[in-house]
Formats: structure tokens, C-alpha cells, sequence
């Protein structure tokens, strides 16, 4: 044996172990367990990687990169941030966003190079180990009931993000199981994700989730059908979104009545987009609609959704740009490894469903978390080089000759 191998195999080990099971359940009892322990894996998955070069060719992967009409969108999306700094009113935490923004996709493109051309069963294993322990751990915080884990009035809390890590990682560990046809589990684990996020704090978890479960439906009916649908909703509301308010805003006065918070945040949107209907194109820079609402430049109960602040910070440009890049990823996603499709549609609905109900634009946590799942599926996917072992046959016995048959 070359110790440098086992080296290499003990520090990937320890890698998947840190993104799969360390940071799920590390998620639910600490804000910033997934800024922290995400870069010290992929820290490790860099190091086994440089020891044993099982990863892909590296210019064969940037090559595709850089190739992908869904990456070079997305490439234009940070461009214009980038060059929204010039505008924007908050230069300094502005630059300091854009940094993270710019730490977070250079994090994931370095894990992705260095993930392994095909991954091992027993490391795709730890991810529903990782997730159903991170399930207990929530629903046994929630049933203890220990105020040090309780929400915040903003709703930042330590089992706020532990849910979201549950509800997206959850999905790409069903489909690890699926693939490996271990149903029973993938429906178990599924459950226990659900009980663990119907007793969270917070209730966007659980409704992304419910999305999500739709997504699935709908595909594993009809994988087509499904791509198309979840790829349609996500880029149209995307390059909707200044309608929305419009009218979202009507219908909710007749359900909630003119008073609602939701009601008066649409109300708040409105007057923004019809104020300034030219600032729509470039947008007002990046953090603006943070820093606003601090300055009294957005209203205090403007929405803190992505669909409200990728319009507003950076206009139809970043819309756009966002919107074709979700798409074509959507339907990439739909042609390659079809066993693994369903539940990716269902990460991709859910993930969408949480952006757009609570969660900003650039918050580095939410980054890595999405990066972090991105990640996932691209290993589920590399380990599925082997679907079934061959079946051994029976072996007759035959008689000996010259003696007693066998």
C-alpha cells in the first residue's frame, strides 16, 4: 500500500465527513457552522485531490465551464455586481458583500475540480447519515425546548438555517438511496427531514419543503413534463417580479385584508417600482436593499425576498442574467443521470421556494449552503458509474469421474 494514497483516502474521507455530517448537524446548534466548516473541507478534499489526482482532468472541467451557457450567465451576474459598486450608495459594505460573493463561488469552483472522477459508495453514505442525524438533533432540540436555540424576532436563528440545510440537503441524499434502489430508507429519511422541520421556529423551511415534494411528483411522473415546469416557474418569476406586487397585492387585500404584513410589504414594493420605474434597468447597487432600510432610502417593511432584492440592487440585467442561468442549469440538470432528476428538481424548487419567500440575495451563509448542495449532487451523480452488481449464476456440480459423484 502507498501511504500516500491512504493519506489522500483519509483526508477525502474527512472532508465528505465535514460537509456531509459535521455541518448538517453542527448547523442546527451554530449560526455560522456552514461558513466555517465548508471551507476547512473543501480545504481537504483540495489536499487529497493534489495527493492522488483522482479528480477529472482539470482542463477538460474548465473547458466545459467555460463552455455552459448557465455558467456564463451566471459569470454575468457577478460582472454586474461587480460594476454596481460603482453606484451604489454603500461602497464599503457593498465591497465587502462582493468579496464574500466572490470567496463563495471561488470555494465552489475549487470543490468541484477536486471532487473524484468516481466516488465511493462509503462516502455518498454519509450524507443521509449526516442528514437524518441532523434531523434527530432538531426535533429533539424542539422537543427539549431549550430557550438558547429559540428564534430570533428576525428570524436568524441557529435552527432557522439547520432547517434550510435539512429541507436542501435532504434531497440529494434521497437521491444517493434511490439510486442505490434502498427505497424504504429514502422514504424514512424523507419523514424524518419532515418531523424535524415541522417543529423548526419558522415555517419557510417546511413550505420549501412542500414545494419541493410537488417538483418531485410532478417529475418522477413525468421527467419532461417535471423539467420543463420547475425551469418555467423559477426563470418566469424571475423576470416577472416587479408585476408581482401588481398582482399579488389586489388578491391578498381580498384574502388578508389591506392590513396584513405580507399585504403592506407587496404595498411597499409597489411604490418603489412605480417610483422609479428607470432605476429597474441597473438597478441601485449591491446592498442597497439591506443598507436601505437602516437609511430610510427602502421602507421598513419592504419584502426580504430574493425576487425583491435582485431587482432592486441589480435591475433587469442581474434579473435576466439570473433567469436564463437558472433555466438552462434546470434543463442541463434534466438531460444528464435521469435516476437523480426528480429529486433534483425538487432541490431546485425548494431552494427557489426559500429564496423567494425569506431569504436576501447574497447572504454568504445562504451562498454556501446552495453552493454546498450544488456540490452534493455532483457527487451523488459521479457515484453512480456502478447501478447494480452483476448476479452470480449457479455453478452445477458436476460428477467426478472415476469416482463417488459430487
Amino acid at each position: 500500500m502507498d501511504p500516500a494514497l491512504d493519506a489522500a483516502a483519509l483526508l477525502r474521507r474527512l472532508g465528505f465527513f465535514g460537509l456531509f455530517v459535521a455541518l448538517p448537524v453542527c448547523a442546527q446548534v451554530s449560526r455560522r457552522a456552514t461558513v466555517v466548516l465548508a471551507p476547512i473541507a473543501v480545504v481537504l478534499l483540495i489536499t487529497a485531490s493534489a495527493i492522488d489526482r483522482r479528480q477529472r482532468a482539470v482542463d477538460t472541467s474548465l473547458r466545459r465551464l467555460l463552455t455552459a451557457p448557465a455558467f456564463l450567465a451566471g459569470m454575468l451576474v457577478v460582472f454586474w455586481s461587480a460594476l454596481s459598486l460603482a453606484w451604489t450608495p454603500f461602497p464599503g459594505p457593498a465591497s465587502e458583500r462582493f468579496g464574500n460573493l466572490l470567496f463563495t463561488v471561488a470555494m465552489t469552483l475549487l470543490a468541484y475540480l477536486a471532487l473524484p472522477d468516481r466516488m465511493r459508495s462509503a462516502n455518498l453514505y454519509l450524507l443521509p447519515l449526516g442528514v437524518g442525524a441532523a434531523s434527530v438533533v432538531a426535533i429533539l432540540i424542539a422537543l427539549a425546548g431549550d430557550v438558547m436555540f429559540r428564534g430570533t424576532p428576525n428570524g436568524d436563528s441557529a435552527l432557522e438555517r439547520g432547517a434550510i440545510v435539512i429541507a436542501l440537503l435532504v434531497w440529494p441524499a434521497v437521491a444517493w438511496l434511490r439510486s442505490r434502489r434502498r427505497d424504504t430508507e429514502s422514504l424514512v429519511l424523507a419523514v424524518l427531514a419532515a418531523a424535524a422541520l415541522v417543529t423548526a421556529p419558522v415555517s419557510t423551511p417546511l413550505f420549501a419543503l412542500a414545494i419541493g415534494a410537488l417538483a418531485f411528483a410532478l417529475t418522477h411522473a413525468r421527467v419532461s413534463l417535471g423539467v420543463r415546469v420547475t425551469a418555467t416557474v423559477a426563470a418566469g418569476l424571475l423576470v416577472f417580479a416587479p408585476l408581482l406586487p401588481f398582482l399579488a397585492r389586489p388578491v391578498g387585500v381580498a384574502l388578508l385584508g389591506p392590513t396584513a404584513p405580507g399585504v403592506l410589504a407587496l404595498k411597499a414594493w409597489q411604490k418603489l417600482v412605480a417610483l422609479e420605474p428607470l432605476r429597474l434597468i441597473t438597478g441601485h447597487g449591491l446592498e442597497t436593499a439591506l443598507r436601505g432600510r437602516v437609511f430610510g432610502i427602502v421602507p421598513a417593511n419592504a419584502p426580504t425576498t430574493m425576487l425583491f432584492e435582485l431587482w432592486y440592487e441589480l435591475g433587469i440585467v442581474g434579473a435576466f442574467a439570473m433567469a436564463f442561468a437558472l433555466y438552462r442549469a434546470i434543463h442541463r440538470t434534466g438531460r444528464d443521470a435521469t435516476a437523480l432528476v426528480p429529486c433534483a428538481m425538487a432541490a431546485f424548487a425548494t431552494a427557489f421556494a426559500i429564496g423567494g419567500v425569506g431569504v436576501g440575495l447574497t447572504v454568504v451563509w445562504w451562498l454556501t449552503t446552495v453552493a454546498l448542495t450544488i456540490l452534493t449532487f455532483v457527487a451523488v451523480e459521479r457515484g453512480q458509474f456502478r447501478h447494480s452488481r452483476p448476479k452470480v449464476g449457479r455453478i452445477p456440480r458436476l460428477p467426478v469421474r472415476g469416482g463417488p459423484q459430487a
